[in-house]
């Protein structure tokens, strides 16, 4: 899997209610820089990115454009029906034989996400839990077991690195569309999500103490 074989779908299509702000998350700032620029930083290698968008489709394309001007937006008219396996199905015309999906409200430290890019094979990677409300998942011997186990102190981030014939569509939630395929590879990441306020508190800390934990 390398840059040349591989397309990349950012899902932000969604309002970002929880977090409270009025805001798509794509477009918050963390220590002077947005959320979805975060993530483009970590892709400059990648030519074929595919954003999709929802709510503020206009202020997000406006922002990406000043930043990169050769990104594809796909666009979730029903984001607010729809979860984001929705505006992942979307992405998926004629993708490359390999897929990363991200999600928009993703922290990653730097050297963790080259890592992830880095990793020769298909994978759903996990974090220590950080976050208010976490998609858990149990990991045993490198695999992913399941996902919503209550008792785990793992994290799904929403990061995926996938062959494209093993990724299906969906309406709901990706980790439903992945649940067919467990258990699957996978890889500990250094990550934060951004949910509530409470999160997005703790990730500027994280931050600035440089990625530490």
């Amino acid at each position: 899997m390398n840059s040349s074989n591989t397309s990349v779908i950012i899902c932000c299509a969604g309002m970002g209610t929880r977090l409270g702000i009025g805001s798509t998350k794509a477009l918050v700032h963390l220590c002077g820089t947005p959320l979805i620029i975060r993530l483009l930083e970590n892709l400059k290698d990648y030519d074929d990115i595919r954003i999709v968008v929802g709510y503020q489709a206009d202020k997000v394309i406006k922002l990406v454009n000043e930043y990169r001007k050769d990104i594809m937006y796909v666009f979730n008219y029903d984001y607010e029906s729809t979860g984001p396996a929705a505006s992942m199905s979307k992405a998926l015309v004629s993708v490359r034989e390999n897929v990363i999906v991200l999600d928009g409200d993703l922290v990653v430290n730097p050297l963790d996400f080259r890592t992830f890019l880095n990793y020769q094979g298909e994978c759903i990677p996990y974090s220590l839990k950080t976050s208010d409300e976490p998609i858990t998942v149990r990991v045993e011997e490198e695999k992913v077991i399941n996902f919503l186990d209550k008792d785990s102190e793992y994290e799904w981030p929403g990061m995926l690195k996938i062959k494209r014939e093993n990724l299906s569509r969906g309406q709901g939630y990706i980790y439903e569309v992945l649940n067919p395929l467990l258990p699957f590879p996978t890889i500990c990441l250094r990550t934060r999500s951004i949910d509530t306020q409470d999160d997005y508190d703790r990730t500027m800390k994280w931050i600035m103490n440089d990625f530490i934990d």
